[in-house]
């Protein structure tokens, strides 16, 4: 199915709306059953169905300012779970991780998971509905495109006619060749530093072995690597460290079938898997390709080294790529480690030119929840965190399923054991989504105040993304350098900037810290001139917490705003809404700054994960 309709109506990327992106897990993001069994089987605990996503579900998400669903974990996969009565056996556990397996362990790149299907004899084409759905509803729809490796068996019983499995042809004699799928072993078992021949389980045997997922070129793995996955090979030889990529690798040929595959049935956008692990020419060749029959298809790369963004962006032709090692990072370390806030001025000019290409989070499946121990220990602490990774920039935001309820990962599903994120091996429930979900009824009258506050909360930052033109296609101006060392402003909790275009200027300011601020803000000469501010006293409101306030707006005297602990501010200082009189005709006293009441109070945020 190439499904277009209203995708011409649902226009996001550079120049058109901000993609805002909702990263769903469809085994568990609508999965009601609550028995939850520790390493539960999927008659266990169930599992979540493609076709939960309703369009009551939908418009939920919609209303919460969503415009692009991802869906992780719908491509077949390696698992425990036995489907051979639809002609998908279950794999071998000792290299399946959990119950459910990995979603990133792919056996079968031309096919649906059959757990997440209601009938899994129609699978293909409860996506294809799934992906209608999405579109009838003004989204859009990405989806995992997982490059580097697949599962330790790979076997496509849905492929088109005339495509041949990866490693189908390969010679097996030969560690390294240009036409090989894989890496081999020569002459050595798959033989890893721990059991793969459990008790009462078939033993796992692999001869030769091939080389594992993470580049580990050895036989003898450990549990800390990928063992569940297999490293493709698209050239390049790991040996003498030298590329061959004419004639084209096989393995280039197949990766780009696949992605027009997935293309073809109106998927919108792929989230590639560790574009770093694979040869930056093949990205340089084939997302051109696929572009030139979807031209509108997005690319979004996972990356963790700033120094190959601009390359994947410019010549491996992506998108978007993450932002993780620098802003994420950066907000962790201001949240656990006593980073000053002043460090975020070093976040954007180290992507300075390319930020609307970045894409921002507080959470995804890789990374611990933000309300976890680990992370901020409180999900009531995310307004500043929240307001910095989506108003700093003009590319992309992502929201992990649950982040706007205050999900915090304390529980232990299974294979990951409690490590401060959600499972995605295990057939699991969270009480926090099932209340929600409602068995679709997807409302908030089950959620607790705190929740509803929170979900309120994520709703008007993400709407307010692509409602305020400053903050869709703004530019950025950061406050910082006139208030360093100025008395009566926290450059180590606070952070300040300004967003800006033809129709609306944004202030926006941050507190970190625990107690309340009170900041003496300095508006430059140039900041005036570059966002065509006037001087005056202003009548606003924080359109954050829709509080009225007045303002000072002076080239020489500071501003004086107090910003609540663990709060942000958002004035328009130009546009609709804004009155300014001149100095000295009426001069009004500075509001004082509360905590607007719709917030939790510092007691009730504090005992909102307990």
């Amino acid at each position: 199915m190439n499904d277009s309709l209203h995708k011409d109506d649902i226009q996001i990327g550079r120049g058109k709306e901000r993609p805002v992106i909702y990263q769903t897990f469809p085994r568990i993001f609508t999965n009601t059953n609550s028995t939850n069994r520790f390493a539960g089987s999927i008659d266990d605990n169930g599992s979540g169905k493609l076709a939960d996503y309703t369009p009551t579900l939908l418009k939920s998400l919609k209303e919460l300012g969503v415009n692009c669903i991802w869906l992780t974990g719908v491509i077949e996969h390696a698992t425990k779970s036995d489907f051979s009565r639809w002609g998908i056996p279950a794999d071998n556990p000792n290299v399946v991780k959990g119950e459910a397996g990995s979603p990133y362990a792919i056996k079968d790149y031309y096919d649906i998971a059959p757990a997440i299907a209601v009938d899994p004899d129609r699978r293909m084409e409860e996506f294809e509905a799934c992906v209608k759905r999405i579109h009838n509803a003004g989204m859009k729809v990405l989806i995992d495109f997982v490059p580097n490796h697949t599962a330790r068996r790979y076997h496509s019983d849905a492929a088109p006619a005339g495509i041949r499995d990866f490693g189908a042809d390969d010679d097996t004699t030969m560690h390294f060749l240009p036409s090989n799928n894989y890496y081999y072993a020569t002459n050595q078992q798959f033989a890893p530093g721990f059991d793969i021949a459990a008790p009462g389980t078939e033993p796992y045997v692999e001869f030769p072995a091939k080389a594992t997922g993470n580049d580990c070129f050895s036989p003898f793995c450990s549990r800390n690597d990928w063992y569940e996955t297999v490293k493709l090979n698209y050239g390049h030889d790991f040996g003498n460290n030298t590329d061959h990529f004419d004639p084209l690798p096989d393995t280039w040929l197949k990766m780009l079938h696949i992605l027009r595959f997935w293309a073809s049935k109106g998927v919108d956008g792929f989230r590639c898997d560790m574009v770093f692990m694979v040869p930056l020419p093949f990205w340089h060749w084939a997302i051109p390709q696929v572009k030139q029959d979807y031209p509108d298809v997005i690319f979004i790369g996972e990356i963790y080294d700033v120094g190959l963004y601009r390359p994947f962006l410019d010549y491996g032709c992506f998108d978007y790529l993450y932002d993780k090692v620098n802003l994420y990072d950066k907000l962790v370390g201001i949240e656990r480690w006593h980073y000053s806030a002043a460090q975020l001025t070093s976040a954007w000019q180290t992507v300075d030119g390319i930020g609307d290409r970045m894409l921002n989070f507080l959470e995804n499946h890789d990374e611990v929840r933000f309300g976890s121990v680990e992370f901020a220990g409180d999900p009531a602490r995310v307004v500043p965190h929240l307001v910095v990774s989506s108003m700093i920039s003009s590319g992309p935001v992502l929201i992990y399923y649950g982040q706007e309820l205050g999900e915090s990962a304390r529980e232990n599903e299974g294979f990951a054991g409690y490590n401060n994120r959600s499972t995605i091996f295990d057939y699991w429930s969270y009480d926090t989504m099932r209340r929600w979900y409602d068995n679709g009824k997807c409302h908030t009258d089950r959620l607790n105040a705190h929740e509803k506050w929170l979900r309120n909360l994520y709703a008007r930052v993400l709407n307010m993304v692509n409602d305020r033109p400053a903050l869709r296609h703004g530019a950025f101006f950061d406050l910082m350098y006139a208030n360093l060392g100025h008395e009566g402003f926290d450059p180590h909790h606070c952070f300040c900037f300004l967003r800006h275009c033809d129709d609306e200027a944004l202030l926006i300011c941050v507190n970190f810290a625990d107690t309340e601020v009170g900041l003496t803000l300095q508006i430059p000469q140039l900041a005036f001139d570059m966002a065509h501010l006037r001087e005056g006293n202003l009548i606003s409101r924080d359109i954050l917490w829709e509080q009225p306030s007045s303002l000072l707006l002076s080239r020489t005297e500071p501003m004086q705003l107090r910003i609540p602990a663990r709060n942000a501010v958002v004035f328009p200082l130009r546009g609709d809404g804004v009155t300014i009189r001149p100095l000295g005709s009426d001069p009004a006293e500075m509001a004082a700054r509360r905590l607007p009441s719709s917030s939790p109070s510092s007691d009730a945020s504090a005992s909102l994960c307990k």
